[in-house]
């Protein structure tokens, strides 16, 4: 075996295109959470209004989300093959992006789990014609990164009981992320609820789905829960808590890419006014990233000898 096939080098290829695309995706995420509080919040400003600037202003809507979400997959992707191995790592991302477009599909045709919604053509390319790329493709990095956090906290046991706790807990973390995502999303027009008449339902189901935070249901918010519990549980039998625990959770890259991700629906919510949105995202996602921060991950060297990452806290300490 050559030097360059070793590996040593192999992993080290593989946290350096991580660390590349997470760099690509902070930018986007930051530029945008600058746009849309700065020259994208109406009233619109002069300069925007010509011809040429609004030609480059539908590109980057066009453009713009799906760049920053396919940057942030492949940041979660590689980081997830360097950490553990790319035969389990692309087996996660294959299974997470297709259980959540299915989830998603029947959300936009059945209205379950979520609710009555349909996604605009701002997200870029929709899957038979329904489901945007970025959604599914955004759940999988989020869960990456949401059960890196979990391996932080959580006793990192791989019985059935312990991952279905964790599966929970990451779905738990995951669904954080939406407080001030789904405002920011229906405000900018990224998506949009198309709740009905609910006076023939049980009042238990009025007081689900009826809209009671910024224009989205309770139903929504009990959806993302369902869906990230059944997805993540199906990423912990492929890659178990120990693992989770002993070989990712040691580095910030995925707290990196949580918390990168809150930026720009927290600023959205901040500066559209929906304030009360932006002070509940900012504590919903600031619980588990406090968490993770607050506890001693597993060593990387229990389980292995999994490469060190520039982005671990042993790296980190031992500096």
């Amino acid at each position: 075996m050559s030097r360059l096939d070793s590996p040593s080098n192999n992993a080290s290829t593989l946290f350096k295109i991580a660390s590349i695309a997470l760099i690509g995706h902070a930018f986007f995420s930051l530029f945008s959470a600058f746009a849309f509080a700065t020259f994208l919040l109406p009233p619109y400003p002069d300069w925007l209004q010509t011809a040429q600037n609004q030609k480059v202003m539908a590109v980057g809507y066009t453009y713009g989300g799906a760049t920053t979400v396919t940057l942030g997959a492949i940041a979660g992707l590689a980081f997830l093959a360097y950490a553990v191995g790319a035969r389990q790592a692309i087996a996660v991302f294959a299974v997470s992006f297709a259980l959540a477009f299915t989830s998603e599909y029947l959300g936009t045709v059945t209205d379950y789990p979520f609710g009555a919604y349909e996604y605009t053509s701002q997200l870029g390319y929709k899957i038979a014609g329904r489901v945007p790329f970025n959604i599914p493709t955004s759940w999988f990095y989020m869960l990456v990164a949401s059960l890196a956090i979990c391996g932080r906290f959580l006793p990192a046991k791989d019985d059935s009981l312990s991952r279905w706790w964790w599966a929970l807990v990451g779905g738990v973390v995951l669904t954080l992320w939406d407080v001030s995502m789904d405002p920011a999303m229906v405000k900018t027009n990224h998506w949009f609820w198309q709740i009905g008449d609910l006076s023939h339902l049980p009042r238990w189901q009025q007081a689900i789905g009826k809209p009671v935070f910024f224009g989205m249901p309770i139903t929504n918010w009990l959806g993302w829960l369902l869906t990230g519990i059944l997805v993540a549980r199906v990423m912990l039998a492929i890659i178990p808590p120990s693992v989770w625990a002993g070989k990712v959770a040691p580095h910030r890259l995925p707290i990196a890419l949580y918390a990168l991700n809150g930026v720009l629906p927290i600023v959205i919510c901040a500066r559209w006014d929906m304030m009360p949105a932006a002070i509940l995202g900012t504590i919903a996602m600031a619980i588990p990233l406090w968490l993770a921060l607050r506890h001693d991950p597993m060593p990387l060297t229990s389980l292995g000898t999994a490469p060190q990452s520039p982005l671990s806290d042993r790296a980190l300490s031992s500096r």
